[in-house]
Parts: C-alpha cells; sequence; structure tokens
C-alpha cells in the first residue's frame, strides 16, 4: 500500500494553508474543528494499539534506566553490562524473521499477544537474578519477545487506518513511544527512591533498582492486558495484499515505464545503498543509546531519581519536536533532512562525551534527542519510497535486522572502549559511525532528481 507519497504531499499541503484561510475566518474555523474532530474518531484497535506502544514506551524507558543500573548495583562491569544491553537486540535479530513468518501464518493479533505475555516474565526475570548467566539468558529471550511487537505493530496500524491518515498515526505511534513513553524514566528514577525510603536503604542499592527492574515488568503486562480485545485479521492477510498487487494492471505509460521494466526485478543495488548506513547508522546510536543512563552514573555519579528526570524531559520533549516533522518535510527534501541532524549530531555526540560539566552533557543530549526523534518518521517514509510496494515488506524485515545487529555490535564495542579505553571512547565511535552513513547516504540518494513523493 503506496501511502507514504500521498501522505507527504497532504502533510505539506496542510502546512502551507494551516487554517483553510484567514484568521477570523469561520470556514477555516469550521475546517479545522473537523480534522481535529476526525483526528479524534479513529478505529478502536488504532487506540488499543497506541494504548500498548504507550506502556511498551514506559517498559523500554524504565527498564533502560534501571536494568543497567542494576548490573552496575551487583558490581559487574561495563564490558559486562554492554554485551547484557546487546543481547536484547541479537535476540531480536535471531527472531525476527521468524516472528513475521509466524504472524503471516497465524495472524498479527496472536504473536503480538504472545509478545505481551512473554516479555513480562523475561523482565522479570532480570530483576530477580543475580547470576551473570541467567541475566544474559534473559536478557536475549526478552528480545526474542519484543521482536514479535516490532514486526506486528506497524503492520497492524497501516492495516487499520485509511491511506490518508497512516503517517500521521504512525507519527503518533512514534511520539508515543518514544515521547510520551519517556515518562517512564521518571517512574524509573522514582520507584527505587521510593524503595530506598521505605526500606531504609540507598536509592542505587541492589534492592531498590530490584524493585525498579520488576516496575517494567508489571507496566508491560499490564499494558498489554487490553489486546485481548484486538479484532483478529485472517491469517495471510499481508499476502493476500501482495498478491492483489501482483496481479493489479500495470501503471499506464504515463507512470514512467522503467519502473514497469523493473518491477519483477529485486532492486538489490537499493537495498545495500539503503541498509549499509543504517547498519552503521544503528551501530552508532547503540554504542550511546543503550549505556548512556550508566554514562551519567559513572561520570557524574548520579542517583535514579535525577537520572530518571533528565531524561524524562529529553524523551518527552524530542517526541513533541518530532511531531514537527511535516513541516520540515515541506521545506526540503527528506535526504537533506536526514544527513544533515546525521552530520549535526556527531559532535554534539562528542561534546556529550568529553564536558566534564553536567548542565552542558545534558544540553547536548537533548539536543541530540530533539535531532533523533525529527528525522525518525522522515527516516522512514524515506527509506519506504526507494523501493516499490511489491518490496516494502521485505525492506521493513531487513531495516529490522540492521537494527538489531546494529544495537548488538554497538553497546558490546561501547561497552569494551569505556572499560578499556574510557568512558568517552564509545562517544568518538558513535560520531564516526554517524559522518559514515551520512556520507553514504549522501553519495548514494543526494543527486538523485526530487521525485513526487519528495517533493516540498
Amino acid at each position: 500500500m503506496s501511502s507514504r507519497p500521498a501522505l507527504s504531499q497532504d502533510a505539506a499541503r496542510s502546512a502551507s494553508r494551516p487554517g483553510d484561510g484567514p484568521p477570523g475566518n469561520p470556514q477555516g474555523d469550521r475546517g479545522s474543528r473537523q480534522k481535529l474532530l476526525s483526528w479524534l474518531q479513529l478505529p478502536r484497535d488504532v487506540y488499543l494499539l497506541l494504548f500498548y506502544t504507550l506502556g511498551k514506551g514506559f517498559q523500554l524507558t524504565i527498564g533502560t534506566l534501571d536494568i543497567n543500573y542494576y548490573a552496575h548495583s551487583l558490581g559487574y562491569q561495563p564490558d559486562f553490562i554492554g554485551l547484557l544491553s546487546a543481547l536484547p537486540a541479537l535476540g531480536s535479530l535471531i527472531s525476527a524473521v521468524p516472528s513475521g513468518m509466524l504472524a503471516d501464518r497465524l495472524g498479527y493479533k496472536p504473536v503480538l499477544l504472545a509478545s505481551a505475555l512473554s516479555m513480562p516474565f523475561f523482565l522479570a526475570m532480570i530483576g530477580l537474578t543475580s547470576a551473570a548467566p541467567l541475566m544474559l539468558l534473559a536478557a536475549f529471550f526478552q528480545g526474542v519477545a519484543s521482536a514479535a511487537y516490532w514486526v506486528t505493530n506497524v503492520p497492524l496500524l497501516i492495516e487499520k487506518t485509511s491511506e490518508e491518515r497512516r503517517v500521521g498515526v504512525l507519527a503518533l505511534n512514534s511520539f508515543v513511544l518514544l515521547g510520551v513513553g519517556s515518562l517512564g524514566n521518571l517512574l524509573g528514577g522514582a520507584i527505587p527512591e521510593l524503595v530506598a525510603r521505605l526500606l531504609q536503604v540507598s536509592a542505587n542499592s541492589v534492592l531498590a533498582l530490584r524493585w525498579g527492574v520488576l516496575s517494567a515488568s508489571l507496566v508491560s503486562l499490564l499494558f498489554g492486558l487490553p489486546l485481548w480485545w484486538l479484532r483478529s485479521a485472517p491469517p495471510r492477510a499481508s499476502h493476500a495484499g501482495t498478491a492483489q498487487v501482483a496481479k493489479a494492471p500495470p501503471p499506464p505509460e504515463s507512470a514512467g515505464s522503467s519502473s514497469s521494466a523493473t518491477r519483477g526485478r529485486f532492486p538489490l543495488a537499493v537495498f545495500v545503498k539503503l541498509l549499509v548506513p543504517d547498519l552503521i547508522f544503528n551501530m552508532g546510536e547503540g554504542a550511546v543509546i543503550a549505556l548512556i543512563q550508566l554514562f551519567f552514573v559513572l561520570r557524574f555519579s548520579l542517583l535514579p531519581g535525577p537520572l530518571g528526570l533528565i531524561f524524562t524531559i529529553s524523551g518527552l520533549a524530542g517526541g513533541l519536536f518530532s511531531l514537527t516533522a511535516p513541516l520540515f518535510v515541506h521545506r526540503w527534501r527528506k535526504i537533506k533532512i536526514i544527513t544533515t541532524v546525521m552530520y549535526a549530531s556527531a559532535p554534539l555526540m562528542l561534546l556529550i562525551g568529553y564536558s566534564p560539566i553536567l548542565l552542558v552533557a545534558v544540553l547536548g543530549e537533548y539536543t541530540r534527542s530533539f535531532l533523533r526523534l525529527l528525522i525518525e518518521p522522515v527516516y522512514t517514509a524515506f527509506a519506504m519510497e526507494q523501493v516499490s510496494e511489491r518490496y516494502r515488506g521485505r525492506l521493513s524485515g531487513f531495516y529490522s535486522v540492521t537494527w538489531s545487529v546494529g544495537y548488538s555490535l554497538g553497546p558490546t564495542v561501547a561497552g569494551w572502549l569505556q572499560t578499556y579505553v574510557n568512558l568517552s571512547a564509545a562517544f568518538l565511535f558513535a560520531a564516526i559511525c554517524l559522518v559514515i552513513s551520512a556520507s553514504l547516504l549522501l553519495a548514494a540518494f543526494g543527486r538523485r532528481p526530487v521525485s513526487a513523493s519528495e517533493s516540498r
């Protein structure tokens, strides 16, 4: 379903005439109210999926904040913690394609439900053990369970929304996951502080942080239960859709003869040009994102409460900023936005990693987070627009693989660098990865003519 290009144009038109009329125009005001009401009348299943995405955001932020801190409180060094952070991505890498195949056979709902019910178990297992092998095993299977969410959530949202709303709903999903979900940092910081006061222990003690990890498990379970009320679609619905596209009559000559000529050919070169930069990008991001909370603990000796507050503000403000993405797409080409943000993020990585002042490091992290969340929907739309509708599902699966590999290798390399070189070396590695990724994307796509899907 080739919806993203049309939605990009629609967003551009909306941005160019935000009120559908001059200030005080009754028709413009009425049109704005109708648009708002239409956005409040989404299908029930979309609200259920967004609700679970909110819980997923809480689970991710609470877990990221407390699991690494918990391992640190047990006496483990950054090299082990980097491996612990990498194993969920490795589990996701191994299970992403099988999860997608299972979803095609059984339907999206049962696979998503299995993820929602098994995820709390593995999170609780991490929090209830202090043995390294069990922690690593639980982290791996946490990634296996999580993969089912990543391969079913977006297809379900696409399936249950109309074409004209689809990109907007995906942007809203990203905002709920990364923006509103960042409020979980407050819970991740507040729960150990509360337990510490109740039990008269330190907030960075094993017992207090264990309750923080267990709270991530509980949140994941509670937000996953309403998924029982999702309406089931028949299995292989996505295959049926693909079959219909394959059987559709060829487009008229005006649509471009080159596209019909290559319809049956797998676009291997385009896949390579997209996926190699993405792998390098995810290695750089994974080297920092997975361990940045631990970095602030080790560099500035922060307790869970202040640490949670810092990352709550970062995620929430960045999520709000991501909603402005259509305005940027209206003015600039997507590839220009993506590569500019990557180049700008590289020096910010160095600023965070090498600054001896907490305030400067925090401001650098905020700016990096704003820019990263801004390009999230832009990057997704750009990638999908580079291949025909027939190959978008496959490209999405490969992107899951590059994410998993990148977020496995990145934290592992970062943990080794922080243990055997210094804490800041991981940020230098991340900055280099971002520059290489942006340069490869720019070389591959920067000189292409502006297509209708990227029109300003």
